[in-house]
Order: structure tokens, then sequence, then C-alpha cells
């Protein structure tokens, strides 16, 4: 079985190194001229998988699905499964973080058999990095990938991530356990989220593992600003964008110029990519 680090890698190589968002959020189906329900909310997943065939990673933001109940996981099932077809690597937005049998249960539902199963899922560490194994061994067996929460943009996150412990900031120290995971595979899938943002970053050099940039575009992060963030090497930045590209939808045409427009912009992070 290809690990998904491999699948990443020779996906974003192939067709560039974006991760492109599914985010339905209230103000844009209102944007978009649809209803804030089930309906609206499938009709806006289909449009997107539509402009985004033939992009490398789609993440999916699920707690947008998960608001609408049983309704919005069906079309967040629906949509992971139109996606994947498509041979579209999938990213589910999930941010799961538990322990025992509880992290276990949420490792099945994002890894496992479940009709949510994608080919990787976000995950937080901050009830202890060890409380994710559950997640990260079925997900090595199963071929998946685990994105691990890092340093992200909220000012919130700074009074945890960059605590000093042991000489090292937590949000290190939290790299440091992702690539103790990857040691040894080529290239590893355990991944880490660190903010495009921020002025103070982790160093990820060593992660051998692909590193999420969330917050480019709308939220101020800029596609000519991200080359060696976190002293990153070529190929290891994926760079996430949402709202700037969804906010040229409903046109599939639009929607699709958009998301094209900002794979060139950050096509040079592919060069020399692993």
């Amino acid at each position: 079985m290809t690990g998904f680090g491999a699948r990443l890698s020779a996906a974003t190589a192939q067709r560039g190194p974006l991760c492109l968002g599914i985010d339905p959020h209230p103000e844009l189906l209102a944007a978009w001229g649809l209803t804030a329900d089930a309906d609206g909310l499938a009709r806006f997943s289909d449009v997107c998988v539509a402009a985004f065939a033939g992009f490398a990673v789609v993440k999916p933001q699920v707690a947008f699905f998960e608001a609408y109940g049983s309704a919005g996981y069906a079309v967040l099932e629906d949509t992971i499964a139109a996606l994947r077809e498509a041979g579209v690597l999938v990213l589910a937005d999930a941010k799961r973080g538990d322990i025992g049998s509880t992290m276990a249960a949420y490792a099945q539902a994002w890894a496992g058999d479940s009709p949510l199963a994608a080919d990787a899922v976000t995950a937080s560490p901050y009830l202890g990095f060890g409380s994710l194994q559950p997640l990260l061994d079925l997900a090595a067996e199963r071929g998946r990938g685990v994105f691990v929460l890092a340093a992200t943009s909220n000012p919130e996150g700074a009074s945890v991530q960059r605590a000093q412990v042991g000489g090292r900031t937590v949000a290190q120290s939290v790299v440091d356990a992702a690539a103790a995971v990857n040691r040894g595979a080529e290239p590893g899938s355990v991944g880490v989220v660190v903010g495009a943002t921020l002025t103070e970053t982790p160093d990820v050099s060593a992660l051998n593992g692909p590193v999420l940039v969330p917050g480019v575009g709308a939220q101020g992060g800029r596609p000519d600003a991200l080359a060696g963030l976190g002293g990153a090497l070529p190929g290891q930045l994926l760079p996430a964008v949402s709202r700037e590209v969804l906010r040229a939808g409903p046109d599939v045409a639009s929607l699709r110029a958009a998301a094209e427009r900002m794979r060139d912009a950050v096509g040079y992070l592919a060069a020399g990519s692993r």
C-alpha cells in the first residue's frame, strides 16, 4: 500500500502544491444565492467538486457540514466520495483529539472504514501528542495521513503553543513528535499545521513530512512570503486557501479559474518536491 506521504508528494508534483478548502459558511451560501440548509450545502459542495477536480488536495471544513446535523454529514459523505472518485486527495478538516477509546472511535470515523474516512484528517494534540496514537496507528495501517495542529494563527493559541517546556516551545515539541513518527519513512505521512500569518514558527526542517499552511489569501497570508517558512524544504509546504477562491463562485468556470490563479501563485513551492 502506498502511504499518504508518497501519494501527496506525487499529487503536488503533478498538480501543484495547493490545498483548496470547501467551507460552506452561511455568508458564502448567501453570496452564492443558496439557502442555509442541507440543500444549499449540497449545491455548494457539488459546484466545488466540479471546479476542483484535477487539483491535488481538497479540504472540506467538517464544522460547516456538522452544523446541519445528520443531513449535513450525509452531504459530507457524498462530497468526500465524489472528490475521491475525481482523483483528488481529500483532507477532512475535523481537528479531532481525545483519549483512549474515544480517540480510537474518532480514528475509525476518519481513518477507518466509515463513509467519512478521507485520505487524511487534521487532529489536535493538546491532550498530549500520545493521545493521538490510535489515530496515528490506524492511519498508518490504512495508508492515510494525519495533520497535527502545531502553531495556529488564532491569538489565543499562542499562550499554549509558544509556552516553553524543556527549552523548546510546545509547538516545537509537537513538530518533533511528528518527526519521530515519520523517521524512516520516505516521505512521512504525519504532517503538521502552521498558520500562514505567524511571524514566529516552529522549525519543520527535520519533520520529513508535509506542512499544511492555512490562512493564505483572505486571512492575510501572502503566497510570495511562504518559501522557507519554518525552515521548510522545497516541496514540503502545502498552502491552504478557502475564502479567497470561494468568493469567485458559484460559476464553476470562474471558481476553477480562481483556483488556478492561486495554484500558479504558489507553484514555485513545488520546485524540487520530494
